[in-house]
């Protein structure tokens, strides 16, 4: 149980519609001070819809907001000590980036000397320390986004809140972004809420996950709970990946694979029979890097699956389309269904 005064963030009861969509349905959640929580969930899951709200940026039909002891459910954003950066961010397009980072020290009447240091701080921090005198039409979108992050952490938040921030970068600088955002949270300790639908941009980032569907909180707690201990299939098959093996959904790393009944065994694991060995076709090789996806068809019910396996044992294999293999399952999650969130 986490004490009232460790809570940064506490919604209770929230709820919104637009016309007759339930955008959320009954949520409550606490988000720890110093925390970074990941809010997860497919569109119109109603991550975004409930990050508005702690922003103020919507008003809720019914429910509470409090941020840091105070009751702000009716306070305009503005009045709430956040940083608050979009997927798509509204930078002044007539200021450098300096000015851009620069523009909420500012209005707060900062000394010169301050500005300057915050703000070569941050550029550094972001990658911008060349870009200073450049002005936002002539950054990329990675780098305008960098921007914005600069930008909303140099007034010194309260709390952070982080909307898709990296949904419209690529692969490699939305990691390197990633990197960066945990080390900067575990130097400064803002509480930060991320909303995010990609699973392993939370598994990567947060120290908690709330994971969303349909307007309601399905479960929260740390990554590795809700990996290892989902709540119910949804939460599952949403964060990561999964197969279906013997009616069961299991992860794809979690699948032996062997040319023989008793190659798909560890030792002192019984028989085949009793450790749910099944034979499977080969369908498609995929290498991965390190890792390498058997793509599978089981023989017994005509179902695709897929296992992954490491390059090592893929080589020690040396297995090809069209092949018969034998496969179980090393471990299966004990999924239990709840009514209510579980708070893992």
């Amino acid at each position: 149980m986490t004490s009232s005064d460790s809570i940064e963030i506490s919604v209770s009861g929230a709820n919104k519609r637009f016309g007759d969509f339930a955008a959320l349905d009954d949520v409550s959640i606490d988000i720890p001070k110093g925390s970074l929580t990941a809010l997860l969930g497919p569109s119109g899951s109603g991550k975004s819809t409930l990050l508005r709200s702690i922003a103020g940026l919507e008003q809720l039909d019914s429910g509470s907001v409090v941020i840091a002891g105070k009751d702000v459910t009716t306070v305009t954003p503005q009045k709430r000590d956040i940083g608050f950066v979009f997927q798509h961010y509204a930078a002044f397009k007539h200021l450098t980036v300096r000015k851009n980072v620069a523009f909420g020290l500012e209005i707060r009447k900062k000394s010169k000397k301050e500005i300057d240091d915050k703000v070569d701080e941050l550029l550094e921090i972001v990658g911008l320390s060349g870009f200073q005198s450049r002005y936002p039409s002539q950054l990329s979108g990675g780098q305008r986004q960098r921007m914005a992050l600069a930008r909303a952490l140099a007034v010194d938040p309260q709390v952070l809140l982080l909307d898709e921030p990296f949904g419209a970068l690529d692969a490699r600088v939305r990691a390197d972004l990633r990197t960066w955002l945990r080390r900067l949270h575990d130097d400064v300790h803002v509480t930060t809420v991320l909303v995010t639908h990609d699973q392993q941009e939370a598994l990567d980032v947060a120290d908690r996950i709330a994971v969303l569907n349909k307007g309601r909180i399905e479960q929260i707690g740390e990554p590795r709970d809700l990996y290892d201990r989902p709540a119910n299939n949804f939460v599952m098959s949403f964060l990561g990946e999964v197969s279906k093996l013997n009616g069961q959904l299991v992860r794809p790393h979690d699948i032996r694979v062997g040319r023989t009944p008793d190659l798909a065994l560890a030792e002192h694991e019984g028989t085949a029979e009793s450790a749910g060995v099944l034979r499977a076709r080969v369908e498609r090789v995929v290498h991965l890097g390190f890792e390498v996806r058997i793509e599978l068809l089981n023989a017994a019910t005509g179902e695709l699956f897929f296992a992954q396996i490491t390059r090592g044992d893929n080589e020690a294999l040396g297995l090809q389309g069209g092949e018969t293999v034998f496969v179980r399952a090393t471990r299966v999650p004990h999924i239990a269904a709840a009514e209510a969130p579980v708070l893992a």
